[in-house]
Parts: structure tokens; C-alpha cells; sequence
């Protein structure tokens, strides 16, 4: 293999070239993303450089004396991947012959309809996008979030800090029963109304109004909430459209094995668009977390370079939160347990360490600080053999 092309700039696709530098790929190595920015840290956008205290300078994912040796073709989108000739379409009308492709186009945020074109309605996932959200936040009083995810629930935080009145809308009952479950996620999610945000549950959204500019969020119950911003932080869509006819596999994401490895040989995918299979969870799945873009561009990487006869294993999934000056950290498969333990702290005091099991075993661990202690039990859950779950 003397060449190859990793399809996104993100931290999946520059995660996976380092690995692939590290692993001894010495051949041509073209990088093809569809942002005009170099390679940033994602994180902040809803936090720090969101409230204006990290530069993008700050926030760059690059050394200034990283040189991958790579040919960066930036502002331009994959169109078309043809595995028979090898060939991988660009939406400048050029094309790049490979013998390898890594996929890691990501994901792009779900909008509520007729918004595109409202001022003051945003999305988040983007360097562009936290800019612009941010000029708005700082002449903006009334800000709604719909969406009470951890985006959001980021967002919200920020806002908080800025001195903006805030109300979170969520459709669901239980705002984060997905990835904490139902008793876990109202723990964390109250984190709002300590600090003063309105949290509506149990509630959709109409749409918004407003002709040029949002004026406010029309309930599916038939209440209006004024607002002079929005962020909608309804959820991603993975960047798979523009795989249709290549004889990829892909569903809720590009379908791959456990390390990597897609339907097609020579092809891996990484990052949000991405579903690899969880053998603790018994199905593939898509992990929308910073960790996995960053671990799993090695696992990929060497199932890449060795056809598919080198396995590396990687740790539980793991995420974290910054939320209203604390940090919130979880790891493992909320889907794998059957029961939750909370075995030190306190919930009420937001200050503990809660356990997720199977039957006796552990599976995930969520820490509201105790940070050592989560520390910990990360270790054993990364030493631990989780059976799959059939499903």
C-alpha cells in the first residue's frame, strides 16, 4: 500500500494519518476536508472559545512544527468513492486514486424545518458555527436551547455565565436517559435549575418564529417562549450521502467491524460516521465522542495497513461534560446494564460516583468529581470482559 486518502480533516481523520505516520506508512497520504480551517479541537466550540475565553490559536489540534508529510486539499468535498478503480470524486471535479481510503467525514447537526435562513437560529458543530453563535450570545438577553442533550446542556451553561436568561426545551420526559439512563440523566440535567435555567421536558417544538429574525419558540402544546437566540442541539445525521453506489454498507452510519474495517476491502471509517460493531452491546453502534475520534484513528489505522489481520482493542467508550463549573465524566455501555449504584457522594450534593452493572459485574461508571475514583474504575473496566449482549 504506496498510497492513501483519509476523507475528513476533523480529529478522526488527522488522528488516523498520525497513526498511520506512527505505524511506518511512509507513501502519499492526501487529507481531503471540506472545512477551509486547519484541524481544531471540537470541545470547546460549545464552552471556552464559545464564551470567548480560548482564541483559535488556543484550540488548534496541531503542533506549530506538526508535519504529517500530507497533501491537504481543504474547502472540498468527497463526492463518489469507486473502490474498483480505487478512485475517490472531489467536488472541485478532480479525483484521487488510492490504494487505501479512510472515512471520516463526520457528522452534520440536524436543524428544525425552515430555519436555514432565520438569524438568530443556530446549529453547533462548527468553528463558523460557534462564531457566529457567539456574536450572537453577546448582544442577545433571552436564549433558548432545544435540545437537552450535552451540547446543549453546554451551551445553556455558557449563556448562564454570560448573564443570559435561558430555557432548555426537551421533547423527552427524561432529558439524557440515552446515554445515562433515566435516574442518572435527571441528576445531571437538574444542574440547570441550580443555576437559575428554565427546563421544559416533556414538550416538542412547533417551529420558530420570527420572519427574518427569531422572536421566540412555539411549543407543540401551544405555548410561545420569547427568545432572541436559539441553538438547536437536536441531534446529527453521519456524512454517508455521498457514499450511495459505492457497495459500502452503511445504515445509521458507515457499517464496520470491531476495528474498523468496512464492507469494502482497503476501506476503514472512523469518528461520528462510523458505526462499529460493540460486541459488549451485541450490535454496531456510533459513538459522537471526542475519545473514540482520537482512539480509534490507531485500531483503524493498523487494520488498515495490515489488510485486516492486525487487532488492537480499545478502552471503553468515554466522555465528559463541562457543565455550570463542574465536570461530569462517564465510561463504558450504559446499553450493557441492568441496574445503577450510587457508591460514593452524593447525588444531592452533585458531588458522586455512580456505578452501572450487569447482574454483579460493572460495565460504566459516571463520576460528578471524585475524579480518582473515576479514574479507577476506567482502569477496570478497560481490564474487564464484558459478555455481548444479544440483541
Amino acid at each position: 500500500m504506496r498510497t492513501i486518502v483519509v476523507v475528513g480533516g476533523s480529529l478522526a481523520g488527522l488522528s488516523t494519518a498520525r497513526a498511520l505516520r506512527d505505524q511506518g506508512f511512509d507513501g502519499h497520504l492526501s487529507i481531503v476536508s471540506d472545512e477551509h480551517h486547519r484541524p481544531y479541537d471540537r470541545p470547546p466550540l460549545s464552552k471556552t472559545f464559545l464564551a470567548g475565553a480560548a482564541t483559535e490559536v488556543e484550540i488548534a489540534l496541531e503542533a506549530a512544527d506538526e508535519d504529517l508529510h500530507a497533501d491537504w486539499r481543504f474547502g472540498i468535498k468527497a463526492t463518489a468513492l469507486d473502490r474498483s478503480e480505487r478512485r475517490l470524486d472531489l467536488s472541485d471535479g478532480s479525483s484521487i486514486v488510492a490504494d487505501g481510503a479512510v472515512l471520516a467525514t463526520g457528522a452534520s447537526p440536524r436543524r428544525l424545518p425552515g430555519t436555514s435562513r432565520l438569524a438568530g437560529a443556530h446549529v453547533l458543530r462548527s468553528l463558523d458555527d460557534s462564531r457566529s453563535l457567539r456574536d450572537d450570545l453577546s448582544s442577545g438577553t433571552r436564549l433558548v436551547v432545544v435540545g437537552a442533550g450535552f451540547i446543549g446542556a453546554e451551551v445553556a451553561s455558557t449563556a448562564r455565565s454570560l448573564g443570559l436568561d435561558v430555557t432548555v426545551v426537551e421533547a423527552s420526559r427524561h432529558p439524557l436517559a440515552g446515554p445515562l439512563g433515566a435516574e442518572m440523566g435527571r441528576v445531571v440535567s437538574s444542574l440547570h435549575a441550580d443555576h437559575g435555567v428554565e427546563l421544559l421536558c416533556g414538550v416538542g417544538v412547533h417551529g420558530l418564529t420570527g420572519s427574518d429574525r427569531v422572536t421566540g419558540v412555539a411549543l407543540a402544546d401551544g405555548r410561545v417562549v420569547d427568545a432572541d437566540v436559539v441553538v438547536m442541539g437536536v441531534g446529527v445525521r453521519p456524512n454517508t450521502d455521498w457514499l450511495a453506489g459505492s457497495g459500502l454498507a452503511a445504515a445509521d452510519g458507515v457499517i464496520c467491524d470491531a476495528f474498523g474495517a468496512t464492507s469494502l476491502a482497503s476501506v476503514v471509517a472512523v469518528g461520528d460516521c462510523a458505526a462499529w460493531y460493540e460486541p459488549a452491546l451485541g450490535r454496531h453502534h456510533r459513538f459522537e465522542h471526542w475519545t473514540a475520534a482520537r482512539e480509534r484513528g490507531a485500531i483503524a489505522a493498523a487494520s488498515l495497513l495490515s489488510g485486516g489481520t492486525e487487532f488492537r482493542s480499545g478502552r471503553p467508550p468515554y466522555f465528559w461534560s463541562d457543565q455550570y463549573g463542574l465536570t461530569i465524566q462517564f465510561s463504558g455501555h450504559i446499553a450493557a446494564a441492568d441496574s445503577v449504584v450510587v457508591e460514593e457522594g452524593s447525588t444531592g450534593d452533585r458531588d458522586f460516583l455512580a456505578v452501572y452493572r450487569r447482574g454483579a459485574d460493572p460495565v460504566a461508571v459516571l463520576a460528578m468529581g471524585h475524579g480518582r475514583s473515576f479514574m479507577r474504575w476506567r482502569r477496570q473496566l478497560a481490564t474487564a470482559t464484558i459478555p455481548a449482549r444479544q440483541e
